[in-house]
């Protein structure tokens, strides 16, 4: 595994994180609440808005964490050791994205390949992007962030990494 990471900029970085976004505003909610409670005069109704406050700020946290270590993971390459130089290894993915019928969205010849998966009417497919170094290729696969993160999806990015690895292994 490589600590190397998929960068995301702008409205794609908002997009795929907003599910953690989210947790985090629904954490504020339950701490609101929780603080609110303080200032109530019955006891009893205090101290269950407090209880339903922590109840929801430990699981919005505890999902947002879950979501964020998630979303991560799967920003990270894979790096794969490479016996034959950048140029052929580049003619082999790019041969199995035609052949996938993946759309190009962005190439630097032989050095870096980031391609879009078909999806259907339901489903804007995935991102694919491909480094070339010497001695080695990194590959990631992401659902594509014009969507946002999908848990769904993540079976299609493993089947895309996979095959850019088999591509790679000749």
């Amino acid at each position: 595994m490589s600590r190397e990471r998929l960068q995301l900029f702008g409205r794609d970085w908002a997009r795929y994180f907003a599910p953690v976004a989210i947790c985090v505003y629904i954490a504020a909610i339950c701490a609101a609440m929780i603080i609110t409670s303080a200032f109530l005069t019955n006891r009893r109704e205090s101290v269950a808005i407090s209880a339903a406050g922590l109840f929801g700020l430990m699981m919005s946290c505890a999902l947002g964490a879950l979501l964020l270590f998630n979303q991560l993971r799967e920003l990270r390459f894979i790096s794969v050791h490479a016996d034959s130089d950048a140029g052929s290894q580049y003619l082999r993915v790019i041969a199995l994205a035609r052949d996938q019928g993946w759309r190009i969205t962005g190439e630097q010849i032989g050095q870096r390949l980031e391609a879009k998966t078909s999806g259907s009417v339901l489903d804007a497919g995935e991102l694919v992007v491909v480094h070339f170094r010497p001695g080695e290729v990194l590959v990631a696969s992401i659902c594509d962030p014009s969507v946002g993160f999908s848990l769904v999806g993540q079976r299609r990015c493993q089947q895309n990494r996979e095959l850019v690895l088999h591509a790679l292994a000749g």
